[in-house]
């Protein structure tokens, strides 16, 4: 599947296309960077009420979504044509939904200002149980289903054990020597962590190896086409 946004009542999915152009490079550099752009590829419907945290493609056109805001965070499964949602689970109005990610048949989320997350089964939504983090705070999370990566805001990518959720490594995003901080909502897609970098239109491709950008997919322009 390619990437997903959610732009308040639309889903929207984009391909990314690339630049003709490089940016900004110094020509003795060994590792280009990647710069694309997008193609708006098609819209689906979304409830307008949901504030989007984590999100991805769950089979047979459903997703399975993860929205935030006190007293109204949730876990759902969602028909990806109608927006209907299929599945609910209503979290505690003291938690703050975030990050989600699908490991086997065990979702796991993450929640805003705590250490604490939660593990529902995929079918039915029936808790799992919980767990706590090392992660200043809780994001992003995806998984090359392996390990599972987070995010906490800062520069720092995670790798983190799925079965004792012990921090397994830490590895410092750069770009050109610069932390890349505020990384945000991850995908894994081809090997590498594509990282939302918070309040920006920016998305950039980590190597989770080393940690460098080696890429990054610019949506401003999608900003001005749907707002």
């Amino acid at each position: 599947m390619p990437p997903l946004l959610v732009r308040h009542s639309v889903l929207i999915f984009i391909i990314p296309a690339m630049l003709l152009t490089l940016l900004g490079l110094p020509p003795t550099a060994t590792l280009a960077t990647r710069f694309y752009s997008f193609d708006l590829m098609r819209e689906y419907p979304h409830d307008p009420e949901a504030f989007t945290e984590g999100l991805l493609y769950g089979g047979n056109d459903t997703l399975f979504e993860s929205t935030g805001l006190f007293g109204r965070s949730s876990v759902r499964k969602v028909d990806l044509q109608t927006g209907k949602v299929l599945v609910l689970h209503q979290m505690d109005e003291k938690m703050f939904g975030e990050g989600l990610t699908l490991l086997g048949d065990r979702l796991f989320q993450l929640t805003w200002l705590t250490n604490v997350g939660f593990t529902y089964d995929r079918h039915n939504f029936s808790k799992c149980g919980s767990f706590s983090h090392k992660m200043r705070d809780g994001w992003g999370l995806a998984t090359d289903g392996r390990v599972v990566f987070g995010s906490d805001g800062t520069s720092t990518l995670y790798q983190i054990d799925p079965e004792s959720h012990q921090v397994m490594r830490m590895v410092p995003v750069k770009y050109q020597d610069n932390d890349v901080r505020y990384l945000n909502e991850l995908e894994y897609i081809n090997g590498e962590v594509w990282a939302n970098a918070f309040k920006t239109d920016c998305i950039a491709i980590i190597s989770p190896d080393s940690g460098i950008v080696v890429g990054w997919v610019f949506l401003h322009e999608l900003r001005l086409m749907t707002f």
